[in-house]
């Protein structure tokens, strides 16, 4: 009952109607578990057995369907595993719980017959769960690429139009319930990786993967490389990326360069877009609020009304929970992150002296690597210059070798700042 549940009840009570008119019959709020009954809501709670005891509304007889709101996968994973042993389906919002358990809940359920439905897991209100698993349903995904934190799309974007340093912004997003007190799972792009998880999996046909998905936050960005991007025609996004190659299924999330000609490249604020290219369709863009009470709310109420309809569907006429047939799920493996390839924006700091960029580009080219635009600032006084290099698209290990050899470059100081760049092309 705290935010997305008080925006659930308010939501379901506005539109009960509506919802009646869709699902074939009325969905009602009968139980809800709070941890303080007296505390002050954002919703109407008459009609409602409130209960500081989770399991007292999970093995209750009346309850057909039970909604999981709290987070984490702790006490999550209980309760929901509870319910469906108790015959009950399940709706909930809760990424880290399907992204780390979802194989085990989604195994119970089918073997329960009981339905766990989770589209508000991923991108908040936009309903990329629905899209992909039904309505791309006759495509092969290739690949997909997320802004799916808008904590850290709040940050970048405060970095890049008015030029400030991450760690202001990042206090101003704390004051202004953007980011919690402990920011890390949103900075360090733990919550993306959560949600990359399950779109891949659903994109792909592959068993939730959530400890091989590589993750970078963006604390380490700074505001000169967001002006750097910017004079060269990109934008840097914590983007999560699922690509779907002949050796496997590449899986990361990091700060990324992107064309400022895509139209995720333009997604600013605290808004969430998923990008995703199928074979047959192309590239298709879903865009909306990624949190919040009543947007979040919308894809909880959403999936009642789903669940609502099948409650009397033969079980294996369901839409299955990962999009695949449970036996027809692919084992492609996720890549290690060496093994991926993109193209790269290096910043490196140099002696202002001859012949440093010509040793640099060699050891680039020593690696395979070609250089497709490099871009020095003058340094000031006695510092050393700054120099962008942007590359095409190689392997990572190759980039790793090519950067430990330019660090070792007795005319370069100091560590190369390494961003990732993707173009997103449709071809």
């Amino acid at each position: 009952m705290g935010t997305v549940g008080g925006g659930t009840v308010n939501v379901l009570k506005r539109n009960a109607e509506e919802i009646a008119r869709r699902a074939g019959r009325g969905v009602v709020i009968t139980h809800a578990a709070t941890r303080d009954i007296n505390k002050p809501r954002i919703c109407d709670t008459s009609g409602i057995t409130l209960t500081t005891d989770p399991q007292a509304v999970v093995n209750d007889p009346e309850v057909q369907i039970v909604v999981e709101l709290i987070g984490g996968d702790g006490l999550a994973r209980e309760l929901v595993l509870a319910a469906i042993d108790n015959g009950k389906h399940v709706v909930t919002a809760n990424k880290a719980l399907i992204a780390k358990h979802g194989n085990e809940i989604f195994a119970r359920a089918r073997e329960k017959g009981v339905m766990v439905a989770f589209e508000a897991a991923v991108a908040g209100g936009i309903p990329i769960i629905k899209a992909v698993r039904e309505g791309l349903a006759a495509n092969q995904i290739e690949w997909l690429a997320g802004i799916i934190n808008g904590t850290g799309n709040f940050i970048l974007t405060e970095m890049r139009d008015k030029g400030r340093d991450f760690a202001g912004v990042l206090a101003e997003a704390q004051a202004l319930g953007y980011a919690e007190a402990d920011p890390t799972f949103d900075v360090e792009g733990i919550d993306a990786a959560h949600k990359l998880t399950i779109l891949a999996s659903i994109a792909f046909g592959i068993p939730l993967q959530f400890d091989d998905c590589f993750t970078e936050g963006i604390t380490k960005i700074t505001r000169e490389d967001v002006a750097y991007a910017e004079e060269l025609g990109y934008r840097i996004k914590h983007l999560g990326v699922a690509r779907r190659t002949t050796a496997g299924v590449e899986l990361r999330v990091h700060p990324t360069l992107i064309p400022e000609r895509r139209l995720i490249a333009n997604v600013d604020g605290v808004m969430n877009a998923v990008l995703v290219k199928g074979d047959a369709v192309g590239p298709t863009l879903y865009y909306g609020a990624g949190a919040g009470a009543e947007p979040t709310a919308s894809a909880v109420v959403a999936d009642l009304v789903d669940v609502t309809r099948t409650l009397t569907a033969d079980p294996e006429n369901r839409v299955p929970h990962l999009a695949f047939q449970p036996d027809a799920l692919s084992d492609l493996p996720i890549l290690p992150v060496a093994e991926i390839e993109t193209a790269y924006y290096l910043r490196l700091q140099a002696a202002d002296k001859p012949g440093v960029l010509a040793d640099v580009t060699r050891l680039l080219g020593d690696s395979g690597i070609s250089i497709e635009a490099i871009l020095q600032k003058e340094p000031v006084g006695d510092s050393e210059a700054t120099v962008i290099i942007l590359t095409h698209r190689v392997q990572e290990a190759k980039m790793d070798y090519a950067i430990g050899a330019i660090e070792g470059l007795d005319s370069i100081g100091g560590e190369i700042m390494r961003i990732r760049l993707e173009t997103l092309d449709a071809d």
